[in-house]
């Protein structure tokens, strides 16, 4: 399973679980492109990235406290699973990265 991160609907990348690890990474085009890296955190002199936890950019589009709470409880996620969280509800987020459960 992963997610298909977009940066204002442009696919720019993917973040996957490896093993023990968190991957997020930019596909060659988007990576080869003039567009923006999604976030500081990640520039664009890297192709790949790396982490034993979710990327706290990641962590950070999710909601919080009693909106966490109510998301986990109506979609069945354990409120601790950050990444499936992520992955199911970073579809429309505020700013201009989302994040789409890839089928």
């Amino acid at each position: 399973m992963r997610g298909i991160v977009k940066y204002n609907e442009e696919v720019a990348g993917y973040l996957f679980k490896n093993g023990d690890n968190y991957v997020f990474e930019y596909t060659p085009e988007y990576y080869k492109s003039d567009s923006p890296p999604i976030s500081r955190s990640f520039p664009k002199d890297r192709y790949q990235y790396v982490s034993r936890f979710l990327f706290p950019f990641f962590s950070g589009l999710l909601a919080e406290g009693p909106q966490r709470e109510l998301q986990s409880r109506i979609l069945k996620i354990d409120p601790k699973d950050e990444f499936n969280l992520l992955l199911n509800t970073a579809v429309n987020t505020i700013g201009a990265i989302s994040v789409v459960k890839e089928e």
